[in-house]
């Protein structure tokens, strides 16, 4: 029998009609939650996420204003349009979308970014708190994945998560974020990565998969006991002469062989990635509400 499909599509938009509510309320009290987006270059993909994060955004109530700089923007370039976002009290949370033409801008930039509109979470301060389990804004793709388990009714505490992927912005926090003693966590981890020998060792053990390694067919049927919940993060193009476009997306997992074997298994396209865009909305009213309580 095949596993049970984690739409989150579905649950996004459950999520989202949650957070209409809270805009509703913040706007009653004379604030409407704003984002600051940057995006630098014109990369296809980056541009197709930014303005699926300003839809979102809109159908949520949120007022989006975006920034764009060419590809041979420099440093003080993207730092200027940070520092105008951070001094904006509009603006609630900035989104820089990543990755910058200059990879090696990137730390500065996010570590340029107010810690109190991080709705990213990848800003060290932001980074550290979580660490500490204090509060502060989750990296969105982590605790997309977290909310998306806990909605579906699959609890994690006691049980063993095999994540892998080490990535700073999904494998390492979820990693630690899954230890913390919540309802949304309390479970006991393996961090895995593709330099892991005997992969398939480790992801046979595990009640729950998280694959993050951004490689096609990383986790194969075989490398997943049955009953295991299995999260697919990964985004990948594959060519297929079959499709308008000349390729398909795929995940890190192959789909088609472990569903026979799993309790639930996301799919990829419409699994975590809508679950990422809510998350980042979910901060960013968050930062508006504790803007208002600041007043």
């Amino acid at each position: 029998m095949a596993g049970k499909i984690l739409d989150g599509k579905a649950l996004s938009a459950e999520m989202r009609d949650e957070l209409k509510a809270r805009v509703q309320t913040l706007q009653q009290a004379g604030i409407t939650p704003g984002l600051g987006v940057l995006l630098v270059g014109d990369d296809p993909a980056s541009r197709s996420y930014v303005t699926a994060k300003e839809k979102a955004c809109a159908d949520t109530g949120i007022h989006s204003q975006e920034m764009r700089l060419s590809a041979e923007a420099t440093r003080d370039d993207i730092l200027t349009v940070v520092n105008t976002y951070n001094e904006d009290p509009r603006i609630h949370g900035i989104l820089v979308q990543l990755p910058l033409p200059d990879a090696a801008m990137e730390q500065d930039v996010i570590a340029a970014i107010d810690p109190d509109k991080d709705v990213d979470g990848f800003h060290p301060v932001n980074i550290g708190r979580m660490m500490l389990g204090l509060p502060a804004f989750l990296p969105c793709t982590p605790h997309g994945i977290l909310q998306m388990l806990h909605r579906s009714g699959y609890p994690l505490a006691g049980r063993h998560v095999v994540v892998v992927g080490r990535s700073n912005i999904v494998g390492r926090p979820l990693a630690n974020l899954l230890t913390m003693k919540n309802e949304l966590g309390n479970a006991t981890v393996t961090l895995c990565h593709t330099g892991t020998r005997d992969l398939s060792v480790h992801t046979r053990q595990a009640d729950v998969v998280v694959a993050a390694a951004g490689r096609p067919n990383t986790i194969t049927g075989d490398m997943i006991k049955e009953g295991a919940v299995v999260v697919d993060v990964g985004v990948n193009r594959v060519d297929d002469a079959s499709r308008p476009r000349g390729y398909r997306l795929v995940g890190d997992v192959d789909f088609e062989a472990a569903q026979d074997r799993v309790a639930a298994i996301t799919p990829v396209p419409g699994g975590v990635g809508p679950m990422t865009i809510t998350m980042l909305l979910y901060n960013t009213v968050a930062s508006a509400e504790r803007g208002l309580k600041r007043t």
